[in-house]
């Protein structure tokens, strides 16, 4: 599964909220010039279900494009018709899972406890999205890998470039990155674009320096 694959060889979903299409899509762009191939199109941004199509169409070829923030089965049905190839959410609904699945794309639900960790898996989860990881922290992962290997766990919420290498050496399958790499309400402007790119660059490099790129 290309999708799955590419997260744990790159490790990093950039997340993009709240901007309109072409504002979304210049910022994907921005992010695939530092070196970003995932990103997460939340379904709460305008229009984004167009911005999806957008980014896929444009795009698809070198950066694959997910929906975030998808409630409910007929959310995924649509984010996927949108060229989405992997539906996230911020918390755990076994029906979108299976719609997920059904369609042969990538199911990353949002669980926080081990026991709604296990049921994400348990009904077909590839990943697992601990949200919010910041709260508990990398060590949080680390206890959940212990009795459960089998795994894996994208921790997404106050991941840092100060903190990327704790989550990462603990397990992590790979994180979701939001404000500490595009910030939902910073004006788009040149300046905002290169400093995206920048950014990117240096989360990648640093993913680059820890996994040697596997």
């Amino acid at each position: 599964m290309k999708a799955l694959n590419e997260i744990e060889q790159h490790k990093i979903v950039a997340i993009i909220r709240g901007y309109e299409e072409e504002d979304a899509y210049a910022i994907a762009k921005a992010l695939y010039d530092g070196g970003i191939r995932l990103v997460e199109v939340t379904l709460n941004s305008p229009h984004a279900l167009r911005t999806i199509e957008k980014i896929s169409k444009e795009l698809g070829g070198e950066m694959l494009v997910g929906a975030g923030t998808v409630l409910d089965p007929e959310s995924a049905q649509a984010a996927l018709m949108a060229g989405a190839k992997f539906i996230l959410s911020p918390s755990l609904n076994t029906e979108t899972i299976k719609l997920t699945k059904r369609y042969g794309a990538v199911s990353i639900p949002g669980a926080y406890t081990p026991t709604e960790i296990l049921t994400a898996y348990e009904a077909g989860a590839d990943v697992v999205k601990v949200f919010p990881a910041t709260t508990l922290g990398p060590s949080y992962i680390k206890d959940l890998n212990g009795p459960l290997p089998q795994l894996r766990l994208l921790p997404t919420g106050g991941v840092t470039l100060d903190n990327m290498e704790s989550y990462l050496s603990v397990g992590a399958f790979g994180v979701g990155l939001g404000s500490s790499l595009v910030h939902k309400t910073t004006e788009v402007t040149a300046a905002y674009l290169e400093e995206i790119t920048e950014k990117a660059r240096q989360f990648t490099s640093f993913v680059t320096d820890t996994t040697g790129g596997k």
